[in-house]
């Protein structure tokens, strides 16, 4: 192994700076994953981003798994922003999702820096490839009373407790899959066979895909039929249990929403606002990331209904309990208490 000197460092940080890209090829051609790893130590983010692109793939991935535990930890971190602001266009709600979501009542602080990096650089290239992000403008925003706020209190309840059938009827999907439909493969026929002839006898598309159009049909036009939140989160259910890859959080959103819509147009309260609050509010239900909501909120539909959609995410936070689509997830401090709890959700 090479001796790593600070004369040595100080030389392949000017090399660096010069961007002389052959010298520094050659240079980790001599060097071994674990030198580099150790290198990385004392480089600031932009070197060893310069560094680490330079590598070929086999280097790289032999470099990262030579790097301590707690390195690994904040590059994961780092993709998951990454993805989530290239997916939704919310670097603020990506950098700060993957410091809340790991262990409830604990941010990883170390991480800030990286992840804001990683997502602002995931939102700008998707937006550089010609996918914009969205936004929902929400008009229809009434002014905040104690009718209007109790309106929404309300509807946040309704967020909570569907947060945790949601999450309940993923776990139990799952379960009855693996008791009666072993073999993954038939398991995946049967499914889609029971999607197909939901679809057919619902005679509606509308529920195949993330859910992007009821979403949108929601928020911008006040629109939702009375069961669209119910057969989205069944079929949601049957599909990704079943092995169908995806993801759970968009479903989320859109289940929200169309719940929010249905609710308000009940109340007698703004179902464009209901439907935004409800679809915050309901993922922050199931991933208890409040703080990633909030932002998600502003960022998605601006600061007008801020009020609104701090009560709906704060109820439904509180309502949803111990649930989570993540069952890796860990609740660090009680939601109801400055009382330290550790434990994993339900």
């Amino acid at each position: 192994m090479i001796e790593l000197t600070k004369e040595y460092i100080d030389h392949l940080k000017d090399i660096i700076t010069e961007k002389d890209d052959a010298k520094i090829k050659e240079i980790l051609d001599e060097l071994y994953p674990a030198d580099i790893a150790e290198l990385y130590q004392e480089l600031d983010l932009q070197e060893a981003i310069y560094l680490y692109l330079l590598m070929d793939g086999e280097k790289a991935a032999d470099v990262l798994m030579e790097l301590d535990e707690e390195d690994r930890h904040v590059m994961v971190m780092c993709g998951m922003s990454a993805a989530f602001a290239a997916l939704f266009g919310t670097p603020m709600a990506a950098a700060v999702f993957a410091m809340e979501v790991v262990s409830v009542g604990v941010m990883y602080y170390a991480a800030l820096l990286p992840c804001v990096i990683a997502s602002i650089i995931a939102a700008e290239f998707a937006t550089g490839m010609g996918i914009d992000p969205e936004t929902f403008p929400v008009h229809s925003i009434p002014g905040l009373t104690v009718e209007t706020g109790l309106k929404m209190a309300l509807i946040a309840v309704g967020c909570g407790i569907l947060s945790i059938l949601f999450c309940i009827l993923l776990k139990t999907v799952g379960q009855l899959y693996t008791k009666y439909l072993k073999n993954p493969y038939i398991r995946i026929v049967v499914a889609a066979g029971v999607i197909i002839l939901i679809t057919i006898g619902l005679n509606t598309k509308d529920y195949m895909g993330a859910g992007s159009g009821l979403i949108a049909r929601a928020i911008e036009k006040g629109e939702a039929r009375p069961l669209d939140f119910l057969w989205k989160m069944l079929l949601t259910a049957l599909t990704m249990r079943a092995g169908y890859r995806g993801g759970e959080i968009v479903p989320a959103f859109s289940i929200g929403a169309t719940f929010g819509c249905v609710a308000g147009g009940i109340l007698g309260f703004s179902p464009e606002l209901a439907a935004a609050a409800s679809m915050v509010a309901l993922f922050c239900g199931v991933t208890n990331c409040p703080i990633t909501a909030m932002l998600i909120s502003f960022e998605l539909f601006g600061f007008s209904g801020a009020a609104y959609y701090l009560i709906a995410i704060s109820i439904s936070y509180a309502v949803s309990g111990y649930y989570s689509l993540y069952k890796d997830q860990t609740i660090v401090y009680s939601k109801y208490k400055a009382r330290y709890i550790n434990r994993k959700t339900r």
